[in-house]
């Protein structure tokens, strides 16, 4: 980690070096009307070529297109200034190195950056909008998976992919027509005093960390459609390695924190500190190899997560793997309040969560795996995870006997989400094909009584449940933690 400050600490300094070149000197118009695509991309060819500097935007409005961001410029945004998205779909590129679209490109470029406290404004909703109708008219043409143009026909706000020595300070980033941003193979990459506002339209991510290695994202606020803080890995040879997160704020109609869903290659050496999440559909915390991939030496480490619909879901699945052999050990989680709410936790904004996988009454966090890829070395510490208990019976029912517990899918293929079993047996934690499992010090609370008890285990190895303290109301000789098909369990 050392590492990565000293290396983020050298970018900062390039950037405060640069020479200035205003952005009106390349007749660039802040009317919030002229095309800019052109003029802007003139400028950064520029400045790329002479040596290096920062284009600046002072108050105004630029309509832009896609442009590409060169070697050792950086687009400074002034107060007040906004960077606009063109409305009109034909006037984004889809670049042939990643098959996407987007406002800003970089590819295989370095010493490059966009600061300020300006905005990037892709007004994403009405040009996705204006991309459908042209599906609709036959003059484009799409799959229209739901009615909806496919991610890469709809511009996002910024791809960078293979490049080197990136700041991205103190910028708002708002409403894409896809993802947000997207770092992909880029190394020594520095998110820092961002605000992201990312949920007009569908697959609104807020930030995507790609194959990426040398990252830090830290104070920054993140309210989205899709998921929030998303480690992805997409090349089967590449992996998300050496990544700090510390101090981020986010909501989500999906995920908090997620690895995967993409997880081809893996994630290794990732670190999260002092994270808050609230208001999110989802799970604050996903770690998910479904595809091949792993996730190993994971610390995540104070998590304040506030009407969060799922708390923790680690799994492994078998959906692309292709031979591969995915796995995931050595991960810390500790220092955690939570609390789940009844109701739907996003009810009201703008892209909701679907309704699904009912009926079935609050799902426990998890950790599940699979009979030939079970999750190992696991510690779950300093936690406390308030549920609203009320489990009925009579609207969905797991129950303890064999044939209930066998009767749990194993749904390798499927979609990873908390959710994707339906009923689960126990209502704070369930444990499913895992091995040297270690809770400490962790806290469940249920409001009202559930007819589950807090703690299910399935062919789990080796685990340790010290100083677990379930408190829940008419529940005073009930058992909490259920072993089923598992061995070498210590309660202390």
């Amino acid at each position: 980690m050392k590492n990565i400050l000293l290396i983020i600490g050298v970018l900062l300094s390039l950037n405060l070096m640069a020479k200035d070149y205003p952005a009106h000197d390349f007749g660039i118009q802040s009317d919030g009307k002229t095309l800019n695509s052109r003029s802007i991309q003139a400028a950064i060819d520029y400045i790329s070529t002479h040596g290096g500097g920062r284009l600046v935007f002072s108050a105004g409005s630029y309509v832009s297109g896609t442009i590409y961001l060169k070697s050792n410029v950086t687009l400074h945004l002034e107060s007040g200034a906004s960077i606009l998205g063109s409305n009109n779909p034909f006037d984004y590129i889809k670049d042939p190195a990643v098959n996407w679209q987007s406002l800003i490109f970089s590819i295989k470029q370095e010493n490059i950056g966009i600061t300020g406290p300006g905005m990037i404004n892709g007004r994403g909703f009405t040009t996705a909008i204006n991309a459908l109708s042209n599906v609709h008219r036959g003059i484009f043409k799409d799959a229209l998976k739901y009615d909806r143009i496919q991610e890469g026909n709809r511009p996002q706000n910024i791809y960078f992919r293979e490049c080197k020595n990136i700041v991205i300070k103190d910028i708002t980033l708002k409403d894409p027509a896809s993802w947000n941003q997207t770092y992909d193979q880029c190394q020594n990459l520095l998110v820092d005093n961002i605000t992201v506002d990312s949920k007009s339209y569908w697959n609104n991510d807020g930030v995507d960390i790609v194959d990426c290695k040398d990252v830090i994202v830290r104070n920054s606020y993140f309210d989205v459609a899709d998921d929030a803080i998303c480690l992805k890995s997409h090349d089967v040879n590449a992996l998300c390695e050496n990544i700090l997160v510390e101090n981020c704020t986010a909501r989500s109609s999906a995920n908090g924190l997620k690895f995967g869903t993409a997880s081809r290659g893996g994630f290794r050496n990732v670190t999260v500190k002092n994270l808050t999440i609230f208001d999110t559909y989802r799970s604050a915390i996903t770690f998910a190899a479904v595809d091949g991939g792993f996730v190993e030496n994971i610390v995540v480490d104070g998590v304040k997560s506030i009407n969060t619909g799922n708390v923790i879901f680690l799994r492994i699945g078998d959906r692309w793997t292709k031979g591969k052999k995915p796995y995931m050990k050595n991960v810390v989680i500790k220092n955690v309040y939570a609390e789940v709410p009844l109701n739907k936790a996003d009810a009201g904004y703008n892209y909701e969560g679907p309704i699904e996988d009912l009926p079935r009454n609050i799902s426990p966090a998890s950790i599940v795996g699979l009979p030939n890829y079970k999750i190992e070395n696991v510690t779950i510490e300093n936690v406390e995870i308030v549920y609203p208990g009320a489990g009925d019976p009579f609207y969905a029912k797991r129950g303890l006997t064999s044939k209930e517990l066998d009767s749990i899918p194993e749904m390798p293929i499927a979609y990873p989400e908390f959710s994707q079993f339906k009923e689960l047996p126990a209502w704070g934690f369930y444990l499913r094909h895992a091995k040297n499992i270690t809770f400490n010090n962790v806290v469940f609370k249920a409001k009202k009584t559930d007819y589950r008890p807090a703690i299910v285990t399935d062919d789990v190895e080796d685990s340790k449940f010290i100083n677990v303290k379930v408190v829940e109301p008419k529940a005073e000789h009930k058992k909490q933690i259920f072993l089923y098909n598992s061995k070498n369990t210590k309660i202390q």
